[in-house]
């Protein structure tokens, strides 16, 4: 599209969502707890723990599932960290926000723009992956960042754009805003 006037450009990826890693890691784990509760069936007494003998055993290859399951799981990980979620570029005059596959595209004019916030997430706060996810009259784009940029425009509808590189994005909007 358009290459000349092209101020900042990120892309970010599924796979860096901190709290999808989290989720995944966990199933993951569940998966291989599986396959080794399976194949070592006799209860453990540990503490004050006491685990009881494998459930399952009148379903044939019930571990090999669990192992074969946790596996996927560990591909499909790997995979994800090449899913491009979001890909923002900013030109002179407008914002243009690429999402995944069939995902519309978003062009914010920033000539309507009437505030530029940078803000980051509290400690510990896990967010979901968002694209063009409208909520409480904010519009939000982001992955796993966690570092955002507000934009507010003349209609006061607020855009919050996550960015691994919020600060840059801050200033090169900071200024356009500014001469606009």
């Amino acid at each position: 599209m358009e290459t000349g006037n092209l101020q900042f450009e990120e892309k970010q990826y599924l796979g860096s969502n901190r709290m999808s890693v989290i989720i995944r890691t966990l199933f993951i784990l569940f998966c291989f707890i599986g396959y080794y509760w399976s194949q070592n069936p006799k209860p453990v007494e540990v503490g004050f723990i006491h685990i009881g003998s494998y459930p399952i055993h009148s379903i044939d290859g019930s571990g090999q599932m669990f192992f074969i399951l946790g596996v996927l799981l560990t591909i499909i990980s790997g995979i994800l960290i090449y899913v491009m979620h979001l890909h923002t570029r900013v030109y002179k005059d407008h914002i243009l926000l690429d999402g995944f596959w069939r995902a519309r595209r978003v062009k914010i004019d920033l000539n309507n723009i009437v505030s530029v916030k940078k803000f980051r997430l509290k400690k510990g706060t896990l967010v979901s992956p968002a694209y063009n996810l409208h909520r409480k009259g904010v519009i939000r784009f982001f992955s796993g960042s966690k570092e955002l940029i507000e934009l507010k425009d003349k209609d006061g509808l607020v855009y919050r754009i996550g960015s691994q590189r919020a600060g840059e994005l801050h200033k090169i909007l900071s200024q356009m805003v500014k001469k606009g």
